[in-house]
């Protein structure tokens, strides 16, 4: 799936997965220590996030929905994507 362009628009949607593939991003990023199982502050934003969607069974949310972290999360994590992305063909 390729990675949409995120703006400040209220009328964006961000799929589940999107979302995912953020936190593990930066999971992978700042990965939890086996004495504590805390995410760091750009993943924690995010799956606050994430964890709402799955409990309400939505596939797809509004840009608007994200907090200001996790927007500049979000968006740091897919600009390291399209890098990679582009890298890769």
């Amino acid at each position: 799936m390729p990675a949409k362009k995120v703006q400040n628009s209220k009328n964006q949607t961000i799929s589940i997965v999107e979302i995912e593939r953020a936190i593990n991003y930066w999971r992978q990023q700042y990965p939890s220590s086996r004495d504590t199982m805390t995410l760091c502050p750009q993943a924690a934003s995010l799956a606050e996030l994430y964890a709402r969607m799955i409990l309400f069974q939505i596939t797809e949310t509004s840009w608007a929905e994200f907090s200001r972290q996790a927007k500049n999360s979000f968006q740091e994590a897919q600009q390291s994507y399209e890098t990679i992305q582009h890298k890769a063909a």
